[in-house]
């Protein structure tokens, strides 16, 4: 069963010969960055090798969460939130934003009480989310029947519409000046004096003072050609949506085996709570070291396995030229296959516990690759810092399944740092060479969850 249909983008007619900044990506990173830079009033031009939010972008779950976030990215959560409020009036258009509320249920004594951690963590914002007991957490869904403890409430969470967000910010972008380009992979970036002067793309050159890497799960492979360094692997997550179910209802849940939400078609994007199997890579044994302490933490809840991904990755090219056809030329669109059982169980579970499910049916099944870096934070950053790197060269990438939501606030502080303009965040956490200026990996700091 084929992944989900983001709502269709028409490509600008003509390549143009120079543009103050090139992205690299039509997911929500670049996307964003490329409407933020297009408002002030730079050129720009956006190169997609597939389909705008043809990969993860559209495939998420769609929450658009304060909550269960690292601490380090909490402040650019904030920002996004404020972004994501005001989106449908800035570009005229529906993103499926709504702040619905989501609840967190525990399993445990002992879990109930780690939210008590993620509480204090959004108290500093003044975002009214409490501790319900088991009754008040249930009474959110009337009808509802599991085994919890309790719940950590924030009514500020929400959701929005991953197959209409991200194409409805593209259109923006093109209605500001900019061009978007799908079926167009960037090859290579030039230089010229130490610095960036352009881009060849499989469609012919453009010229432009800065280059933004926004390409989620191919960063890596793309940055490497440059020869920097991105410690970056991929995992898989499963996602079914069902049929328009009546009475359903209108605030997001989590428990232990699933997680829910309401989409604005009346189904319902279901998805298993649980991580799903890792499949091996040879990268998975060249970053061995650098995700060791990440590892430690858990690898209780990792399950290892050796697939087609493994080979797919050996046949792959780790060089080429701007002469050349490159791997994104070759593999437009990423389109794994689901694991079934596990999203099918996720469902099962709901449909024994919630009577408007018991008949609930499935319209779809996907499944899409999720970056990940060793501190599960994104780096949002330019390259100067580290070997390799290029002035005027940026990276926004590796949100280890937290970039939908995060994706708004990650445009503008990528934008600011592009532009020189103060940065909306300290951009600190979030710089590329804390991989390698000794500072160390530090796994997630708070509780964190897709």
């Amino acid at each position: 069963m084929p992944g989900p249909k983001p709502d269709p983008v028409v490509n600008t007619p003509e390549l143009p010969a120079h543009a103050d900044v090139v992205i690299i990506g039509g997911g929500i990173a670049g996307v964003a960055t490329a409407l933020e830079l297009a408002d002030r009033g730079l050129k720009v031009a956006l190169c997609e090798k597939g389909h705008i939010a043809g990969e993860q972008s559209s495939r998420n779950w769609g929450w658009v969460r304060l909550t269960h976030r690292d601490r380090r990215e909490l402040p650019l959560m904030v920002e996004a939130q404020r972004l994501w409020q005001a989106m449908d009036a800035r570009i005229g258009a529906d993103t499926g934003y709504v702040r619905c509320g989501v609840t967190y249920t525990t399993a445990t004594a002992q879990a109930f009480e780690a939210e008590r951690s993620a509480l204090e963590d959004l108290q500093p914002y003044q975002i009214p989310a409490r501790l319900l007991n088991r009754e008040e957490a249930l009474a959110q869904f009337p009808g509802l029947s599991l085994d919890i403890t309790g719940a950590l409430h924030n009514p500020y969470d929400g959701r929005a519409e991953p197959q209409k967000a991200v194409p409805a910010m593209a259109r923006a972008v093109q209605a500001r000046g900019g061009s978007v380009h799908q079926d167009c992979a960037v090859r290579v970036v030039e230089t010229a004096a130490g610095r960036v002067s352009g881009v060849v793309t499989e469609k012919g050159r453009i010229a432009c003072s800065a280059v933004l890497v926004a390409g989620g799960v191919w960063s890596r492979l793309f940055l490497g050609n440059l020869g920097i360094a991105l410690p970056q692997l991929r995992t898989k997550g499963n996602v079914l949506r069902t049929d328009p179910v009546p009475d359903g209802p209108e605030g997001t849940l989590k428990f232990r085996d699933f997680t829910m939400r309401r989409r604005a078609d009346g189904g319902y994007t279901i998805a298993s709570a649980l991580p799903s199997r890792y499949q091996l890579t040879p990268d998975s044994f060249r970053l061995l070291k650098a995700f060791l302490p990440t590892l430690r933490n858990e690898w209780r809840n990792v399950s290892l396995g050796l697939g087609p991904a493994f080979f797919e990755a050996l046949r792959t090219p780790r060089r080429w030229s701007a002469t050349e056809v490159s791997p994104f030329e070759r593999a437009r669109v990423l389109d794994p296959v689901p694991d079934e059982t596990q999203i099918d169980r996720a469902l099962e579970v709901i449909r024994e516990a919630y009577e408007p499910f018991r008949t609930a049916t499935v319209a779809q099944k996907w499944a899409g690759y999720i970056d990940v870096l060793p501190d599960i934070i994104p780096v949002i950053s330019g390259t100067e810092g580290v070997r390799g790197g290029i002035p005027g060269l940026y990276v926004s990438t590796g949100f280890s399944g937290h970039g939908f939501g995060l994706g708004t606030g990650a445009g503008r502080l990528a934008a600011d740092l592009i532009t020189g303009a103060a940065p909306i965040v300290d951009p600190a956490p979030f710089r590329l060479h804390r991989f390698s200026d000794g500072s160390g990996i530090r796994p997630t700091e708070g509780v964190i969850q897709r």
